[in-house]
């Protein structure tokens, strides 16, 4: 029975050929559109800036890295990865240097960089203590500003397993439950920790950053994203 369980999920949450799996590909890629918009617009962005994305995805699907789509005419890019990122040295040949390392301390000097980007990086590097010092270190590298998207916890979907409701529950059951169905690899804080509105903020404030703005981005009349944009004092 329990092995019928975790067939039964797995198939709906990870079937590649499904309808619904093609919905949240084109809705991630959609998402991902408006919020290279919202980058652009609060960051003062241009081609002459330089930039640092943290949490590069090695894969040559277009919804995995948009911002290196979006700024392909700019020669100054970074890329910092946990992962070998040199697939996309064809595709996006404006990148200027690949880095493989940790968000969290990349030994990289202050201000090294006008803009950190991240996207959907924060819910991915552990626990609460390791979340605010990605912020940290992000907010420590720009000269000018930080732009960190990640998912909202309360959001009724998590679209990393693809499954309802369950991530609203207190997190320790959250994940004995995506264990039991067999989501071993998100069932542990080291790989999800889904984050809230009240979770940025406290961060900032535990940080002392005041200028600061939480951009949320709706999906269906409810926030299924947030945009941490941190502004460096001049």
């Amino acid at each position: 029975m329990e092995e019928k369980i975790k067939h039964r999920v797995q198939t709906y949450s990870e079937s590649k050929n499904s309808f619904f799996y093609s919905f949240i590909k084109k809705t991630i890629l959609n998402a991902r559109e408006k919020f290279f918009n919202h980058f652009k617009n609060l960051t003062e962005y241009n081609d002459d800036q330089s930039l640092l994305d943290i949490g590069t995805t090695p894969s040559l699907d277009s919804e995995q890295n948009v911002i290196l789509e979006k700024t392909k005419n700019n020669k100054n890019i970074t890329c910092l990865s946990d992962q070998d990122c040199n697939i996309l040295e064809k595709k996006y040949s404006n990148i200027n240097k690949f880095i493989i390392g940790n968000g969290i301390n990349t030994n990289l000097k202050d201000m090294s960089f006008d803009i950190v980007h991240s996207n959907a990086t924060l819910e991915h590097v552990g626990s609460y203590d390791n979340q605010i010092a990605f912020v940290k270190e992000a907010w420590r590298l720009s000269k000018n500003y930080v732009f960190i998207q990640t998912p909202n916890r309360f959001y009724p979907i998590d679209f990393h397993t693809n499954l309802p409701l369950i991530h609203w529950l207190p997190k320790k059951i959250h994940r004995k439950i995506l264990k039991f169905i067999g989501l071993n690899f998100y069932s542990t804080e080291e790989n999800l920790n889904l984050l809230s509105e009240s979770n940025l903020i406290d961060i900032c404030k535990e940080l002392e950053i005041k200028n600061f703005k939480i951009i949320k981005h709706r999906l269906l009349f409810m926030t299924s994203n947030l945009i941490l944009v941190i502004k460096k004092s001049s």
